[in-house]
């Protein structure tokens, strides 16, 4: 239901071409993670995958309210940084929101996750399996040399205390930002991307690239045994489009051309459930993108712009939106 009602709403309405467009965003500043307890959530984080904390702060009122849509929020929120990248961490006090379904899939559309950079795979691997995480693939994978995108490339699934997706990433040499090949001591280099299941990349490539104003930066179709251990779904066929802003984390289409048995995004999801994610843009105008997501008829979570009351957030405008699938976007204005 909630993907028919979306789709009807994204046969855009937009007069400009993409070309004749001023970018909403000038860069990805974070990815947010609804989680049912912090402290648990920031020791994972922190001490599995050497995550460092910036900031804590608690928020309530009629700011977050209509930021979230969630009436009588209140909420803990830890910023946390790894390498240049950032992810927020928000657990809600009140009202307690629904946990994420125990039979989730890789490719049900409410999956999101955040790909890891690690320099050193088998070293990550052993790191995870001595802190006791849960798998998602049934081990790491290198995906195959015919593949020439995604060829060398070693990669590996797992989840989080709430049950997130979670990946981490090496790159072989001549593949990935050339950050990630130089030299250090660190095992977790940074977040180089985070990645969204779709049903349709042309509907998708509208939203993010001609309405948020996304460049692409690669394609690339994979499929194969390794590919099927990865995600853990038998018979995995992917469409895979990456999409970068001018800086901070790429975000990552993953269609799955087959199998298209993937459940549609859940229609009651609210900002408190776990399945709840977050990607944030920074640009120049939070009132410029609600006139343009209204002109797009995207389905909003706030209920307009807010108006942030204080610089916790780090911004003082913010309107939040679902894309054509329902993952959540925020525009925030600093």
């Amino acid at each position: 239901m909630l993907r028919r009602t979306l789709v009807a709403l994204f046969v855009f309405a937009i007069s400009l071409s993409a070309s004749e467009r001023k970018p909403l965003v000038t860069a990805v500043d974070s990815i947010g993670i609804t989680v049912s307890d912090l402290d648990r959530a920031i020791g994972f984080y922190s001490n599995v995958l050497t995550f460092e904390k910036i900031s804590e702060f608690e928020t309530a009122g009629e700011a977050l309210e209509h930021t979230t849509g969630v009436f009588g929020a209140r909420t803990r929120t830890a910023r946390l940084r790894l390498g240049e990248e950032f992810i927020e961490l928000t657990e809600y006090l009140v009202p307690r929101g629904k946990p994420v379904p125990i039979d989730s899939r890789g490719n049900d559309r409410w999956f999101q996750h955040i790909a890891i950079i690690v320099n050193d795979m088998d070293q990550a691997y052993r790191r995870l399996r001595r802190f006791k995480v849960e798998h998602a693939s049934t081990g790491p994978q290198r995906l195959p040399d015919w593949n020439p995108n995604a060829g060398g490339i070693q990669a590996f699934y797992f989840r989080d205390p709430d049950g997130h997706f979670l990946e981490i990433l090496a790159f072989p040499p001549g593949k990935g930002h050339p950050k990630w090949h130089k030299p250090s001591a660190k095992l977790f280099l940074g977040i180089d991307h985070t990645a969204i299941v779709i049903s349709d990349t042309e509907t998708s490539l509208r939203f993010y690239r001609d309405l948020v104003g996304l460049e692409v930066a690669g394609e690339s179709e994979n499929f194969g045994t390794e590919q099927e251990h990865l995600n853990n779904v038998f018979g995995a066929r992917l469409q895979i489009t990456a999409l970068r802003a001018a800086s901070g984390p790429g975000i990552e289409f993953l269609e799955y051309l087959a199998p298209r048995d993937g459940r549609p995004f859940p229609p009651e999801t609210r900002s408190n459930d776990l399945v709840h994610w977050q990607t944030r843009f920074l640009g120049s105008s939070a009132d410029e993108a609600a006139r343009q997501l209204q002109q797009a008829r995207s389905a909003l979570i706030s209920t307009g712009v807010v108006k942030l009351p204080d610089q916790q957030a780090g911004c003082r405008k913010s309107v939040v939106a679902r894309d054509p699938d329902g993952h959540a976007v925020q525009f925030v204005e600093r």
